[in-house]
């Protein structure tokens, strides 16, 4: 009797991460044929540069990422304190 997903589910996650990443990567491109994916990324890439070309894309620099995360983090933590 075949597997329920349940069960390989199950077993996948035994795998390392390595193993899973590897795995995720063939079950995509069993699904998607390597040229569409490569396609639809080409699209995206070029999309995006468009949008980093005309001025669409905000910037922002490392450390303003940063002080945000750490924002997000901070109030995330009181949150769960509070619950």
């Amino acid at each position: 009797m075949p597997l329920t997903l349940e069960q390989l589910e199950a077993e996948a996650m035994k795998l390392s991460p390595d193993e899973r990443a590897d795995l995720a990567d063939r079950l995509w491109l069993s699904v998607a044929s390597r040229k569409e994916v490569t396609a639809a990324w080409e699209a995206e890439i070029a999309h995006r540069i468009a949008d980093m070309d005309t001025g669409r894309t905000k910037w922002n620099s490392m450390e303003e990422v940063m002080t945000e995360l750490r924002a997000r983090i901070k109030t995330a933590e009181a949150d769960a304190d509070k619950a």
